[in-house]
């Protein structure tokens, strides 16, 4: 597949889930976050201490997320991806976007390995999908 079909594929989820998600403004977690409630997505914040983020109910890890996320965006540490991606693969996610500084060689390979469409190519899902910050 091409980027572009990674993407539109990792943007048909009916519901997505956003790692890292922050309760504070300036955070990607939280931009990110805001992103896709500015696209009219419905999107699940994970968090382990925040109980809600922009309002919407947190889960503590991807474990938790509801069934109908097929698409989780990533904005942790490397080291914290890698966590993330096993997670994931345990929860049968179709869909990773690593945003730029959240790659990790060995999170990538266990994707690819499990059969997940990754992204972690620096592609940034403000810019695809249009940020407005207000």
């Amino acid at each position: 597949m091409s980027i572009r079909e990674q993407i539109d594929t990792f943007l048909a989820a009916p519901a997505f889930g956003v790692v890292g998600a922050s309760s504070r403004r300036e955070k990607y977690g939280n931009k990110v976050l805001r992103c896709y409630l500015q696209n009219g997505k419905q999107a699940v914040p994970v968090n382990p201490v925040e109980k809600e983020i922009e309002g919407i109910p947190c889960v503590a890890n991807v474990s938790e997320l509801p069934a109908e996320v097929a698409s989780i965006s990533v904005i942790t540490p490397p080291q914290v991806t890698e966590k993330v991606v096993e997670q994931a693969i345990g929860k049968g996610i179709r869909n990773i976007w690593m945003q730029p500084g959240a790659e990790s060689p060995t999170a990538v390979a266990r994707c690819r390995e499990n059969g997940i469409n990754v992204i972690a190519d620096g592609s940034c899902l403000l810019v695809v999908l249009g940020y407005g910050d207000h």
